[in-house]
């Protein structure tokens, strides 16, 4: 039966309904909710929570529990994960298993407290230095964030990945009714540390880069084969089809079913996953379309980026025009978005490729 939660609240249950029994990380606005939900609700059931005394210490205190075994968890926003980008670039060395939350808030530096999607090319290009690559999760609701908890730790388990659940300051925040997951018992990974040195210490000087880099490729190919994630609508006819994902993906939607009952032919792609980033979807576009809208709460505008790639990929033989409506922060509305588009058919805004 649904309920009403907030939707960190929500998040850090579905976590422990996951099987997570370790948390460490430092408060930080609008993700703050959800550290302050498991300090409690883990020793619950049997898990370990730290306050840590910053960032940097929390995502390491993550590393030690993936390395021994069990779902961790930290969840932060803006410049926390920033911070925590070191350690996130070592789990992704080691191979080691673990979630990261990143709810969006927009700026630079210090940033602000609004809700934004100005983060999507850190989360989307690994984040850290090296040459890895995360699982990139962003949900449109709170049940969707509540949902994606449980596959997120399977995945990253399966393909030895850190998860990024890529939530905004919105989701965070918000409260809508949600139906609750049953409870996982996680095992303890195969690959865990177990006290009696089963696995032998390889320095930096002994490891084969090459072939390890060859094995890597391997497996991101087969992550981008088999772990894309979308939802579409009225793509087939489209004269102009948007991109858009997260809270404002749900705008959009709602701009498209109000569009094309106006009798514009228009359709969306809402990615689920921005990396892997759902690009066969792009293969079910109308070969005539006009043009790709992206639709996107930060300035600059960046899923435009890959919105156009895979637009070029999927209809190599024409340039189909890319446009991003960018809002900079907050959740764009059905009606500014339907007036924008009308600004695009008409020619008066200008595409970005």
């Amino acid at each position: 039966m649904a309920e009403m939660m907030k939707g960190n609240e929500a998040i850090a249950e579905a976590a422990v309904r996951a099987g997570v029994k370790f948390y460490a990380g430092y408060p930080i606005t609008p993700s703050s909710e959800i550290m302050e939900y498991l300090s409690w609700r883990l020793p619950e059931v049997g898990g370990s929570f730290v306050q840590a005394e910053s960032e940097l210490a929390g995502i390491n205190m993550v590393i030690g529990a993936a390395a021994s075994g069990v779902r961790a968890l930290t969840a932060s926003s803006g410049p926390g994960i920033s911070l925590k980008q070191e350690g996130v670039s070592t789990l992704s060395d080691e191979g080691l298993s673990a979630v990261v939350i990143t709810q969006v808030r927009y700026g630079n530096g210090l940033g602000t407290l609004l809700s934004a999607q100005c983060d999507y090319n850190r989360e989307t290009r690994g984040g850290g230095h090296g040459d890895y690559r995360c699982l990139v999760f962003a949900p449109a609701s709170v049940q969707e964030f509540v949902d994606l908890m449980r596959p997120a730790y399977e995945l990253a388990e399966k393909y030895r990945v850190v998860s990024v659940m890529m939530g905004e300051a919105t989701l965070g925040q918000m409260m809508e009714p949600v139906t609750l997951p049953n409870f996982v018992e996680a095992e303890r990974t195969p690959w865990a540390l177990n006290g009696h040195y089963t696995y032998k210490k390889i320095g930096i000087f002994e490891r084969d880069s090459m072939k390890e880099a060859v094995e890597l490729v391997d497996k991101y190919n087969t992550i981008r084969e088999n772990e894309q994630r979308w939802e579409d609508e009225g793509l087939e006819d489209a004269d102009y089809v948007f991109v858009s994902y997260g809270v404002p993906g749900r705008s959009t939607l709602g701009a498209v079913r109000e569009l094309r009952a106006q009798g514009e032919k228009v359709g969306i792609i809402r990615p689920i996953t921005v990396w892997p980033f759902p690009e066969k979807a792009f293969y079910k576009i109308n070969p005539n379309v006009k043009g790709i809208i992206t639709v996107e709460a930060n300035a600059t505008g960046q899923l435009v980026d890959d919105a156009a790639l895979y637009t070029k990929k999927a209809l190599k033989e024409r340039n189909v025009p890319a446009y991003a409506l960018t809002y900079v922060f907050g959740t764009p509305t059905i009606r500014n978005i339907k007036k924008d588009y009308f600004e695009v058919k008409s020619g008066s805004k200008k595409e970005v490729y």
